[in-house]
Parts: structure tokens; sequence; C-alpha cells
């Protein structure tokens, strides 16, 4: 329990130093970053709007969703028919498929580390 206290009080300080180093910096980060992505912003900046530009992005993405099925089903048709045909694959397509695989497993590692808080021990091997 010390350890979770000791964790907890340099979470803090990192959070204040953060706090101070955004109050400090902010205005100068913020500015230039607004003008020169101004043309991207709606004016007048009004709750309103927000809302509308929020919905108008959740319906464009469900409208997206039909092309995203048919894609889905496609890739897996390709699938379906590499593994249909595994005899006849090359070593490269066989490197490129493993070296995926390795990627993905990577992956799984990593955030399995970060889901238990950067630890590399307790884990069961």
């Amino acid at each position: 329990m010390a350890a979770l206290g000791s964790k907890l009080a340099q979470l803090q300080s990192k959070a204040c130093e953060a706090t101070r180093f955004v109050a400090k910096h902010g205005c100068a980060y913020h500015k230039p970053l607004m003008e020169k992505n101004k043309h991207h912003v709606v004016d007048p900046p009004t709750i309103q709007k927000c809302q509308e530009l929020s919905r108008q992005l959740f319906y464009t993405r469900l409208a997206s969703l039909p092309g995203r099925y048919e894609a889905f089903w496609k890739e897996l048709d390709s699938a379906k028919l590499l593994w249909k045909n595994r005899n006849n694959l090359k070593v490269e397509d066989a490197g490129v498929a493993a070296l995926f695989g390795i990627e993905l497993y990577a992956w799984s590692c990593l955030g399995e580390i970060v889901g238990r808080g950067f630890t590399l021990t307790g884990y069961h091997v």
C-alpha cells in the first residue's frame, strides 16, 4: 500500500508540473495553432453550432457503415481465397503474414504492460 501512496504522490507532482507548464506556455502554443487552423473554425463558435456539427459527424459516420460493411466482406473473401490457395503461396507472402502476426502479438503484449501500469513484474510465464 505504501508503494501506491508514493506512486500517487509522484503522479500528483507530475500533474502539478504539467499544469504550471501549460499555464506558462499555453497561450504561446494556442495562438499560432488557431491562426494556422482558422479555416476549420466555424463562426460564430456557439454551443448550438457545436451540437449541430456533432450530429453531422455522427450521421456521416453512420452513413459510412454500409461501405465499411462491404469492404469487410471483400477482405474476408480475399482471406478465404488465400487460405483456399495456400499451396500456391510464395515465401514472401508467408513472411509478410508471419511478420503481421508477430506485430499483432507485440501490440497485444504492449497493451497488457500499459494496462498493468507499465510494470514488467507479476506476469505468469
